[in-house]
């Protein structure tokens, strides 16, 4: 069966290609991906190309397929796994593997799996390691997102707090503590934002920073005070490129500090920020990964010493982490729609992974089977004046403030052009 698929072959060398796949080994499963969120981890892979400490030395000769946060239908099922998948069973996957001690994951590591294409063989090991993961929502979208989301739970659970003189880490969040969000109304900010809000271990007060006021604003609207303070949670949104704006942090705990900072921009002032917010027993979790080996930034460890500070980073989330999102998701009390800013199709992940950063907004969603541009949903009601597919999505949208839904998908999945 043919594919088509996104490779990598080197460093900034990606390529859209038809191909075909081999034949399917009893232990394998062949699926059909949907959709596809695009990831900043799947940038960083593709600049570094083989250097990338998931990425194979020999992808010039032997190509990786992108793209990890995909969610499709199984097709066809090796003759190993037919008492446990399929055909037809919807699915995600958590790509985090850890088969054997490796790095090798989908979307960065395998010939034949990766969420940017229409068709893909989901090797044995990723059932073998009980990462293919059933979904039964009725949005492929959703499921593309349920990693993301798994990677917030994986840090939320990851920040650890002490006790003087037990030797024993309390893990998670401060229930009902002071929780920061630093940089965070980026794609997985808003992740973040909502999952503190609406998973069952909530901080108390939760403070959410960036220096870009639109991006702000638009946080605010999807995820609001008012719905914060229904969870019983006290939400903020404070621009940090104001003067004075580090002194209403600390003013808003009552000059205590943060129980937990959360770091979502690989910038280094933003992380020292991090550091100074902290309180007794904070915890600093730097969960944006640099680009660069050598980046460095200052700590005060004076308050490492006396004041319990401790750092985690945390990159992902594991399985357990992915069947909490999709839980959350599937109770209806996560709805991570509001990540989503923009929509294309799969001829358009080339350019939009090679130029992620430099793209404002939040989760750009890939529609694997559609030949469509890249455009934000903010645009469809312009692009609407001209062309009738983008006026009915606009209409769909605005019906719901302005957020991808699967309604908005099931029109897509309709009328869109096929690839």
């Amino acid at each position: 069966m043919k594919t088509k698929a996104v490779r990598m072959y080197g460093k900034e060398d990606l390529r859209l290609e038809e191909f075909e796949l081999p034949p399917l080994k009893p232990g394998e499963i062949l699926a059909q991906v949907v959709s596809d969120s695009l990831c900043m981890s799947s940038y960083k892979a593709a600049i570094q190309g083989s250097s990338h400490k998931r990425v194979p030395a020999d992808i010039d000769r032997h190509p990786v397929m992108l793209g990890h946060e995909l969610c499709g239908e199984i097709l066809q099922v090796g003759d190993r796994w037919k008492d446990r998948f399929s055909p037809g069973q919807r699915f995600s996957i958590q790509p985090a593997l850890n088969y054997r001690g490796t790095l090798d994951a989908p979307g960065y590591s395998y010939p034949y799996i990766g969420g940017d294409a229409t068709r893909v063989i989901i090797p044995e090991e990723v059932m073998e390691m009980d990462c293919l993961l059933e979904y039964q929502g009725d949005a492929f979208f959703l499921g593309s997102l349920a990693e993301p989301i798994s990677c917030v739970a994986g840090a939320f659970h990851a920040n650890y707090h002490t006790r003087q003189g037990s030797y024993e880490h309390s893990m998670g969040i401060v229930e009902g503590g002071k929780t920061a969000i630093l940089a965070g109304v980026g794609p997985m900010g808003l992740a973040a934002i909502d999952y503190a809000i609406h998973n069952p271990r909530k901080p108390g007060l939760l403070v959410v920073t960036d220096i870009d006021q639109e991006r702000l604003d638009r946080a605010s609207r999807v995820y609001t005070v008012e719905e914060a303070r229904r969870q019983g949670v006290e939400l903020h949104y404070i621009n940090t490129s104001r003067q004075g704006s580090e002194q209403e942090l600390l003013d808003l705990t009552g000059g205590a500090g943060y129980d937990d900072v959360f770091v979502f921009a690989p910038v280094r002032p933003v992380l020292e920020q991090g550091d100074r917010l902290l309180g007794h027993d904070g915890c600093l979790n730097f969960f944006a990964g640099p680009s660069s080996p050598d980046f460095r930034a200052e700590l005060n460890f004076y308050e490492v010493h006396y004041s319990a500070h401790h750092l985690v980073g945390t990159s992902g989330g594991n399985t357990d982490d992915m069947r909490e999102a999709l839980d959350l998701m599937g109770r209806g009390l996560v709805n991570p729609a509001g990540m989503i800013t923009h929509v294309g199709g799969l001829n358009a992940v080339i350019e939009t992974t090679l130029n992620l950063p430099a793209i404002p907004g939040g989760k750009k969603l890939i529609y694997t089977h559609k030949n469509l541009p890249l455009v934000a949903i903010d645009d469809f009601a312009a692009r609407g004046a001209t062309d009738p597919f983008y006026a009915a999505l606009a209409e769909i949208c605005g019906k719901n403030n302005n957020i991808w839904s699967a309604e908005a998908e099931a029109y897509l999945l309709r009328e869109a052009p096929e690839i």
